[in-house]
């Protein structure tokens, strides 16, 4: 192991993260009741230019008068892109009249470190301002050839950021791949054509303590090729994906979910492996293989992504 070592900047339960749109306020209340884990409350492409402003009235109404947390929801507000004249105002106005009720902003389109550096320095002098207490962290979308090339420096931009998700749409239209819906497979490529792009963004997010997010699959007709999905996902290191439609979330909450097989051969593994140490063993034999330490380190992630989930179902019953 390198002497240099990053760890984890914030773990959350992100298994499933639903998209909402500001500028539809009748949507939050069934959002609140939802079992989903994160609510990015959009302000960016799920709202047309007209209801900008009016999204974001609705957006901090929503913060500052819905339960959101007691409700054991995680909250964010998806700004508009550094290049949109939306964006100033709606860091400034979420953050100073509901930074309190607000836990993470995520921000589009990053293409290089000081993206994210802009939007963590006006963060900290509203905070500062206002004398916020409540932190805020960052979360940004990877979703063009510029901001894949550079993602692993922008993993490493901000102390404050939190992670990165992967925003198909937005990245096709950016390299100019050819594709047939939100996240679905070109049936003229032999495998996944994203398969390159996530693999490349969990590593940079795995490097530097980030979570890594899955973004959205457009076709909410078809849970099959969503959970599909979703699996490729998570086999590559993702923790969690977005849900566009509420029919998804549990599906996400599923595929990112341990099964409890799973659970208990990674308990099993990390006991036989304690026992075989106190004996002065540095490997052990469980159900006819060989186990040692990197058999340990697989395990524990498994056993502390349950652990969280089972925190978290505990909160969310005692606050029911």
């Amino acid at each position: 192991m390198s002497f240099t070592q990053y760890k984890p900047v914030k773990t959350r339960v992100q298994r499933s993260t639903l998209a909402v749109p500001g500028s539809n306020p009748a949507m939050f209340a069934k959002a609140l009741e939802s079992d989903a884990d994160f609510i990015f409350l959009d302000l960016e492409d799920a709202v047309a230019p007209n209801d900008k402003v009016p999204a974001r009235e609705n957006i901090i109404k929503a913060l500052n008068e819905i339960p959101w947390r007691a409700r054991g929801k995680t909250m964010c507000v998806r700004i508009n892109g550094l290049d949109t004249h939306w964006m100033y105002r709606d860091v400034v106005d979420v953050v100073e009249q509901a930074g309190e009720n607000l836990d993470t902003i995520l921000i589009p389109k990053v293409g290089v470190p000081g993206d994210v550096y802009m939007v963590e320095a006006m963060v900290a002098q509203i905070r500062e301002g206002r004398n916020i207490q409540n932190e805020i962290g960052l979360e940004a979308l990877i979703e063009t050839a510029l901001g894949m090339s550079n993602v692993e420096i922008i993993a490493q931009s901000s102390r404050k950021l939190e992670a990165l998700h992967f925003g198909v749409a937005d990245f096709a239209a950016s390299r100019r791949s050819r594709t047939v819906v939100i996240g679905g497979l070109n049936p003229d490529y032999p495998g996944d054509q994203w398969h390159a792009a996530i693999d490349r963004m969990v590593t940079a997010c795995r490097a530097y303590g980030l979570r890594a997010i899955d973004g959205p699959f457009g076709d909410f007709s078809s849970p099959e090729d969503y959970i599909k999905g979703a699996k490729r996902a998570a086999v590559l290191g993702c923790e969690g994906k977005w849900a566009i439609h509420p029919s998804q979330i549990a599906l996400a909450n599923d595929v990112f979910s341990p099964p409890p097989a799973e659970v208990d051969r990674a308990r099993r593994i990390l006991i036989a492996l304690e026992e075989a140490a106190a004996q002065g063993k540095g490997a052990a034999s469980l159900d006819g293989r060989m186990i040692d330490a990197a058999s340990a380190r697989m395990a524990q992630n498994v056993v502390t992504v349950a652990d969280a989930i089972a925190a978290k179902a505990t909160q969310n019953a005692k606050a029911a």
